[in-house]
């Protein structure tokens, strides 16, 4: 089925003999045995749906992990100065706030650095720890980065600084010679965890780090941190994240966290903390820093229990997210939607080089989400031209990222597989573009271009029995979607416009049951101006949530797109 946006959806089919031997086995519904097959759920998973399970340190024995606490214990004890430089986004941040407070706990001497997009560049290099070892540091960790700065841990090891790297960035050989390096890409046996972010890696550490010193500081209260990164790395709830997931959730408690509690007072916010909220509103705040010029702002919130400094500090966080949205705007009022839609290449890569470093990763995550493809938005910076990709599940965009290093076709850069960011000669555009394009022919089959929604839904289904055993698969999130249903027949009988951006809509269905519904940043699209103009029935694409508003909660749709 072609939709009015122009996107190809299919129906997720599922092996009929095993959802029965699914219902069977567990007493599960159609809906949840349906939705968990096409998931493709193990076994922990499976048991995690109704029962408790604990949540372990996998990395007691880990090889990385002994070689990384002896070279950082050895540091300790002879009360060395030590670095901490985490990147600028959520997961840098967020693993950058877990060491302040260790190390706080027990009184070592450190100094912590988030680089400035655009004074620093991209991650640890050359040019920034000749900055940073004027402050005589023994020791640099470095968090969320580092994967592929050979020259500038070369640098270190000329001044005889010993360096740890906790990451989860694409890694290729000759491996930077760093004193020791965690990172589950190397392939040095624990691969399979090859999906967690940097602020997991680190979580993990510090488990065993605090044990060891026997820090007062409890790294189990900041489990929420891990789960906040994850989210905002896009990386998936599933296996080991689901657990992380489904516990913090669990366990934590607003009012427990200073910084976090004070951003849901600002915001208005009185429910008990979600994933939506982590990804769509803490996330966004916390990132606002490092996008306009004030990096360290979401570490030095997330690592304080001062209540002047995080009020401070949120303030002026949410202000630079309300900026960055007024900027985010008028940049896309700016993009020809209908041109990047008739060149129809498989690969969106824009350039425009007016736009604000700090902002291209975000209108890449923007368009991606718009075209259902991999995108790269490129501007100026100087005499070089900087990019961030957002990429899809099917297509590895930190590999490709550093293949083109490899080729000398980018000066920098480095990533994961949905997300990246690089440097680039202005002479070479035209080589990057027609190897990415090149690349993604050879990698990607076309088919992958399709959605997929879950079941075909009558709107006399949406009741609360419905919605909570669909909840029994939460969190959802990458890799584990919040299911996508399709409902026939619906008819517009009231739109209202929010924000100016985003559509509030009331379907009505043939026997006459009405529900509430929400289209989000569809005004000047095609959704939007069908919602809006559009009079006879439609069959909408949509998720079920629930929307909470003055304590009353009620059942609405999340409309993903529409098909007359």
């Amino acid at each position: 089925m072609i939709s009015v946006s122009g996107k190809k959806w299919v129906h997720r089919k599922v092996n009929k003999n095993l959802l029965e031997k699914i219902k069977q086995d567990y007493n599960f519904s159609d809906i949840l045995s349906n939705l968990i097959i096409s998931r493709n759920f193990n076994q922990t998973e499976l048991s995690s749906i109704d029962n408790n399970l604990n949540l372990n340190n996998v990395f007691i024995r880990n090889i990385d992990y002994q070689k990384s606490l002896e070279i950082i214990t050895k540091s300790i004890k002879n009360e060395e100065n030590i670095c901490i430089l985490g990147d600028y986004d959520v997961d840098g941040s967020a693993a950058t706030s877990l060491f302040i407070r260790f190390f706080e706990s027990i009184k070592h001497p450190f100094f912590f650095y988030i680089p400035d997009r655009e004074k620093d560049g991209y991650g640890a290099s050359k040019k920034l720890f000749k900055k940073l070892i004027l402050k005589k540091p023994k020791l640099v960790i470095m968090l969320d980065c580092g994967s592929t700065s050979n020259e500038a841990i070369k640098f270190l090891n000329d001044n005889k600084i010993k360096s740890l790297i906790i990451d989860h960035h694409e890694i290729h050989k000759p491996f930077p010679k760093a004193n020791s390096i965690i990172n589950p890409k190397k392939d040095n046996g624990y691969i399979k965890y090859d999906y967690l972010c940097a602020t997991t890696l680190t979580y993990f550490f510090l488990d065993q780090l605090s044990q060891k010193f026997k820090s007062k500081f409890k790294i189990s209260n900041f489990l929420i941190y891990v789960l906040l990164a994850t989210i905002c790395d896009v990386m998936p709830l599933r296996k080991l994240n689901r657990l992380i997931a489904i516990k913090a959730l669990k366990d934590f408690s607003i009012d427990q966290n200073i910084a976090l509690n004070r951003l849901f007072i600002l915001n208005n916010k009185k429910n008990k903390l979600n994933v939506d909220d982590l990804g769509f509103l803490i996330g966004p705040i916390l990132n606002a820093g490092g996008r306009l010029g004030k990096s360290a702002f979401a570490s030095e919130l997330l690592s304080s229990d001062n209540l002047d400094v995080v009020n401070f500090k949120a303030n002026e966080l949410i202000k630079l997210n309300n900026k960055r949205k007024k900027i985010e705007r008028l940049i896309f009022n700016e993009i020809n939607f209908k041109k990047i839609e008739n060149e129809n290449k498989n690969i969106i890569i824009y350039y425009n080089y007016n736009i604000k470093e700090g902002l291209i990763g975000i209108i890449a995550a923007r368009l991606k989400e718009y075209f259902n493809k991999p995108a790269i938005v490129i501007t100026n910076s100087g005499n070089i031209l900087k990019g961030s990709a957002r990429s899809t599940e099917y297509y590895n965009i930190g590999r490709v990222i550093k293949n083109l290093f490899d080729k000398n076709i980018i000066k920098v850069g480095g990533g994961h597989n949905m997300a990246a960011g690089f440097t680039l000669k202005k002479n070479n555009l035209d080589k990057f573009k027609d190897f990415i394009f090149e690349d993604f022919s050879n990698k990607v089959p076309f088919d992958n271009h399709k959605l997929l929604y879950d079941a075909e839904v009558s709107s006399n289904a949406i009741n609360k029995d419905f919605y909570y055993d669909i909840k029994k698969l939460e969190p959802f999130g990458s890799s584990n979607p919040n299911p996508i249903f399709l409902f026939k027949n619906l008819k517009v009988i009231k739109t209202n416009i929010l924000n100016g951006n985003h559509l509030s809509v009331i379907f009505k269905s043939k026997s006459g049951f009405s529900i509430k519904s929400i289209s989000f940043n569809s005004i000047n699209n095609k959704v939007g101006n069908y919602l809006l103009n559009y009079k006879k029935t439609l069959n909408v694409l949509a998720e079920i949530n629930e929307n909470n508003w003055n304590n009353k909660k009620t059942l609405q749709l999340n409309i993903h797109d529409l098909i007359i």
